[in-house]
């Protein structure tokens, strides 16, 4: 099978891991695969498969090869791809990493892109029945994974203080809002003033870090500790240093940093995101919040001062998480493209 990605950036972050997966995944078990980016795209995940980059700043359908699927992702993504699959290029299929109409700039256009492909994925069933009540489609689901890289150390078998740890995106663009960040560092700084003995580490993509002043100015802030992991053996490396790691987003459709917390053993305090449904069971695997609640630092506290709940709760979510394999994720794709495809014959 013949399969074009149009992405628009690789850089660091859940959704341009994914579609990094998918696309080497595929490439490796027979799939001829091409991923298009626009000239000058950041790229820092690996490729192995073949790479066209456009000969301007922005995707054209010229650019795209002939093929049986075209994958388009974010909303910019799809209203070139479907003129290329009007070509005869490939079907169009639309993978929604994100739901961008309730959080994003240009809500108008973004909402209006899902009226034009006729056959989408989505992450979760959160994010299925989000899109399917505001526009009558119900896509097929296509969850998230862990790359077997992310594993549990043993760190935390060393006697000392907990280590709680969160990630920080460049606030500036305006695409972080749903993070919640400022919330964040609010109950991040109750949790600091009651336990001054636990160290907070915050981590960043060092790419944003370079140019954030928001992120740089937290490294002269005494109460946190700033990582800027540059791939996946640092990040997992992080994730094993925390003893709790703390998720603030109230809005994603995967929500790929807890998963992968609790992949490497670290209890997991998180507000409700709609998407972190697919993993995440209070009390279970995890501390689970809603936002109106204004629990998070409580949720967090509780951790740091019961380690018997903590150990439960990360041995728990280590378990539960290894289910969810970017192998597994690949195989369910590929069975929904082959029906795809097969129902156009």
């Amino acid at each position: 099978m013949r399969v074009t990605f149009p992405i628009l950036t690789l850089s660091r972050g859940g959704a341009q891991r994914m579609l990094a997966e998918l696309a080497n995944r595929l490439f490796k078990i027979g799939h001829e695969v091409t991923v298009v980016l626009p000239a000058g795209a950041i790229v820092e995940y690996a490729l192995e498969c073949p790479v066209v980059f456009s000969t301007g700043e922005e995707l054209s359908e010229v650019d795209f090869p002939y093929a049986d699927i075209i994958v388009s992702n974010y909303y910019t993504t799809v209203p070139v791809a479907q003129r290329a699959s009007e070509q005869g290029k490939g079907i169009h299929v639309r993978l929604a990493l994100c739901y961008e109409p309730t959080f994003l700039p240009d809500n108008n256009q973004s909402y209006a892109s899902y009226h034009m492909v006729k056959h989408l994925m989505v992450l979760s069933r959160w994010q299925q029945e989000t899109v399917r009540l505001n526009h009558g489609i119900k896509g097929r689901i296509i969850p998230i994974g862990v790359n077997a890289d992310f594993h549990n150390m043993h760190l935390r078998e060393q006697v000392r203080s907990p280590v709680v740890s969160a990630i920080m995106r460049k606030p500036e663009g305006g695409f972080s809002g749903h993070r919640e960040q400022d919330y964040l560092m609010e109950q991040l700084g109750i949790v600091k003033a009651l336990h001054p003995e636990v160290s907070i580490f915050l981590l960043t993509p060092p790419g944003e870090f370079a140019t954030s002043a928001a992120l740089q100015a937290l490294r002269s802030d005494p109460r946190f500790q700033v990582r800027t992991p540059s791939g996946d053996e640092e990040l997992c490396y992080h994730y094993n240093e925390a003893d709790i790691f703390v998720s603030s987003s109230t809005y994603d459709t995967g929500s790929l940093p807890g998963l992968e917390a609790m992949r490497c053993g670290a209890a997991l305090a998180t507000l409700y995101s709609g998407g972190n449904l697919e993993y995440c069971r209070h009390g279970q695997n995890c501390l689970m919040s809603y936002r109106h609640e204004n629990r998070l630092a409580e949720d967090i506290v509780r951790l740091v001062r019961d380690k018997d709940l903590r150990v439960r709760l990360a041995r728990q979510g280590e378990s539960d998480s290894a289910r969810y394999t970017w192998e597994r994720s690949m195989q369910l794709f590929q069975s929904e493209l082959f029906e795809i495809v097969s129902k156009q014959a």
